[in-house]
């Protein structure tokens, strides 16, 4: 599986949905206490902004976070604060990014993949890169961007109940990274069992 391909074909898909959206969705329901602009806005600064950001910035010293799901995974067992200032930042900077986006998002998120697709291109798979969570090579980092992209162009999508075309490989690199964080947290069997129709998870299981 090309991780960079994935993450390109996401955010394509996520910026032809962007197109799609009506002026006046935006400032209508988004996912939970968030606006339609401040998810974009979110999607946009953790899926988008943040790779030439990080790759623009110096190596990591070494390798901390050794695959995606040890990412995801590691905010599981952070401190309690810790957790809640990243949430509050997070959600300052989703409602920010927002309003840069302006009346028209779709050519601002063009503008972002752009940049992005830019920096990839002169780093190399094992390059360290830092993140929150630590050093990681950019072939174990890039794929936890494509992840912020795939689900939360899809809670776009859901917001605004038009369609995201995803092609199945991306989604395929997004959901094998799931069912890794599942496993790594101990909940892998119940997860394969949901999937294979032999149980269900309880309301509100989250693996992230």
């Amino acid at each position: 599986m090309d991780y960079r391909r994935t993450y390109r074909s996401a955010a394509i898909a996520f910026a032809d949905l962007v197109s799609r959206i009506p002026p006046d969705r935006l400032d209508g329901p988004g996912l939970g206490d968030w606006t339609l602009r401040d998810l974009l806005g979110h999607t946009v600064g953790s899926g988008l902004r943040q790779v030439p950001a990080a790759l623009g910035a110096p190596r990591a010293p070494a390798l901390v976070v050794p695959a995606p799901e040890a990412y995801f995974g590691m905010a599981r067992t952070a401190p309690p604060a810790l957790v809640a200032a990243h949430q509050a930042g997070a959600a300052e900077d989703a409602r920010a990014t927002g309003v840069e986006l302006g009346d028209d998002p779709a050519d601002a998120v063009s503008g972002h993949i752009g940049r992005a697709t830019a920096a990839l291109a002169g780093v190399g798979d094992d390059e360290l890169v830092v993140t929150p969570a630590g050093g990681m090579r950019l072939a174990d980092w890039l794929p936890t961007r494509t992840f912020e992209l795939v689900v939360h162009g899809s809670d776009a999508a859901a917001a605004t109940g038009l369609p995201i075309m995803l092609d199945p490989e991306t989604i395929a690199e997004s959901l094998a990274i799931a069912a890794r964080v599942a496993a790594a947290i101990g909940h892998g069997l119940p997860t394969l069992r949901a999937l294979t129709g032999r149980g269900t998870l309880p309301d509100g299981f989250s693996v992230v």
